[in-house]
């Protein structure tokens, strides 16, 4: 009996001899493993976490577009502060009141500031979009913070990455209770200082989003024509980026961004016809208007239908006759006369940043144009052809600028510190007509406001010159009218381009009626800011 309890004494040590081995084993293993040694650090200070700031998206002049209002938010331990004092800072006084009860230090909105001390710290922290934001389809939209549309999401990670916190670190003692007196350690964000630096001009974007708020649908771009520059790119209807769900909801789909899509051009285009008129030689080019241009069984009609009788090229561009411009095509070079067009812009993209890409539109090809009544179409900007607001607006910059084409541009650069722009280039140019033809072509487009007393695109404090469109679509309203594009493109001052100036109406009708009262509205605010 004695030898059988010795034995069953012998196995039990055994047994707990290799239980405690495994626990101590096992001990030594978690006590080795990074994530623990890290929890067994933390747990000496807590983090209190009080908002985030993004990168800012800023104008040409630093002027921000987004991050323009701040609101105020405090990070506060219970046992520092009283109850009240707490309550008569804060915007939601239930929520104060439940985290107040737990005891722990706890981040929530205030109305104001209030004194600080070791246990109560205040921070500014940048609203992303105010009541009333400008450029929404340039700024685009986060969600789940993240870029989805525009710069937002063409610069996600430089306007989103880095250090971005703003928190308030305590320490603690070995109960998880706050140290008062140990030192506070606080983080105040400067990330909004960083961003993205814009060629546009907020003062002229405003004016052009004033201006355009009468169209139900449409674009304006206006650009430096000097540099290429875009100072001011707007899209109707506009959208809230704080209500997104009434923007996806509207008919009118606020959301596309008309400054990027293609249209049908109209009598915009007969700039392009001259111009190879003149480059041939072409200039003095005279034809008599009936009213219509007949081309075997098709008739093109003019919208004088009792015509314009003998006119010259400059005439012709103030009547915007039809009749002339196909009688001008019929004289040049295919192959030249497309080329032309495509070195003006039409038919190529145009990059402003990722995301935000100009449609190419559609260039018919010299083949296609070898039908006669493409040809005839093409000569004044109808039947396949079609451009977006931004190729028209570059166009005519080259135009403006003595036949030199500058690549429009959106972006300047980056910034870190909200004062200088990094690695800034210029935009490209080209030579696409000599300077003589653009002078020519200028004057045109002079006499196009001043040479018609019925035009509606003259601005009061300075001369400018212009050409108008009225589109037709092949679209037609529940009565039976066609729906037709309004457009008008110009430049200003006359005698010494700087600006240029493209508007379209969706929709609008003719161009003198809806696009030309918005230009002359453009270039008179545009003045009085001077």
């Amino acid at each position: 009996m004695r030898k059988r309890g010795e034995y069953g004494i012998l196995i039990l040590a055994i047994f707990f001899f290799f239980a405690f081995f495994g626990v101590a084993l096992n001990f030594f293993s978690l006590s080795q493993k990074r994530e623990y040694v890290r929890t067994a650090a933390d747990s000496a200070y807590v983090t209190i976490h009080a908002g985030e700031s993004g990168g800012t998206i800023y104008d040409r002049n630093f002027q921000p577009f987004v991050n323009t209002e701040k609101r105020i938010a405090a990070v506060a331990v219970p046992s520092e502060n009283s109850l009240e004092e707490l309550l008569q800072l804060g915007v939601d006084r239930d929520f104060i009141e439940r985290k107040y009860e737990k005891g722990q230090p706890f981040a929530f909105e205030c109305v104001r500031k209030g004194d600080e001390n070791e246990g109560l710290t205040f921070f500014e922290i940048p609203e992303r979009y105010g009541e009333k934001i400008s450029a929404p389809h340039i700024i685009g939209y986060i969600s789940d913070g993240k870029g989805v549309s525009g710069l937002e999401y063409a610069y996600n990670k430089i306007l989103r990455t880095g250090y971005t916190e703003n928190s308030v670190t305590y320490s603690t003692d070995g109960h998880g209770n706050i140290l008062i007196g140990g030192g506070k350690s606080v983080m105040r964000s400067t990330k909004d200082k960083s961003g993205v630096v814009t060629t546009l001009d907020s003062e002229i974007q405003a004016i052009c989003e004033k201006a355009g708020s009468s169209l139900e649908k449409g674009a304006i771009v206006v650009s430096d024509v000097k540099n290429g520059d875009i100072l001011g790119m707007a899209s109707f209807p506009q959208y809230d980026m704080n209500n997104l769900s009434a923007a996806f909801e509207d008919e009118n789909c606020p959301m596309i961004n008309r400054c990027l899509y293609s249209f049908s051009v109209g009598s915009i285009f007969k700039l392009i016809t001259a111009c190879e008129g003149i480059d041939e030689d072409l200039s003095g080019f005279m034809c008599n208007c009936g009213g219509e241009f007949s081309m075997g069984e098709l008739s093109f009609g003019c919208h004088n239908r009792s015509g314009h009788g003998t006119q010259n090229m400059k005439e012709a561009m103030t009547n915007s006759c039809n009749p002339y411009f196909i009688s001008l095509s019929q004289c040049l070079d295919m192959s030249k006369y497309r080329s032309l067009a495509y070195n003006m812009g039409f038919g190529r993209e145009i990059h402003l940043a990722s995301g935000i890409i100009s449609s190419a539109g559609v260039l018919p090809s010299v083949e296609e144009l070898r039908v006669p009544a493409e040809l005839a179409n093409f000569s004044f900007g109808q039947g396949k052809l079609t451009a977006t607001p931004l190729q028209i607006n570059q166009m005519t910059c080259a135009i403006a600028n003595g036949g030199k084409l500058r690549l429009l541009r959106l972006i300047r650069g980056i910034t870190i510190d909200g004062e200088t722009v990094s690695n800034e280039k210029s935009a490209l140019s080209s030579r696409v007509i000599s300077e003589e033809t653009a002078g020519e072509l200028r004057k045109m487009m002079i006499g196009a406001i001043y040479d018609n007393e019925n035009s509606k695109a003259a601005p009061q404090y300075v001369r400018a010159g212009a050409k108008t469109s009225t589109a037709q679509t092949g679209i037609f309203d529940e009565n039976g009218e066609e729906l037709c594009h309004g457009w008008i493109t110009g430049f200003f001052p006359a005698s010494n381009p700087r600006y240029a100036v493209t508007v379209l109406a969706e929709h609008g009708g003719y161009g003198n009626d809806s696009a030309a009262p918005i230009f002359k509205e453009i270039v008179d605010e545009m003045m009085n800011r001077k």
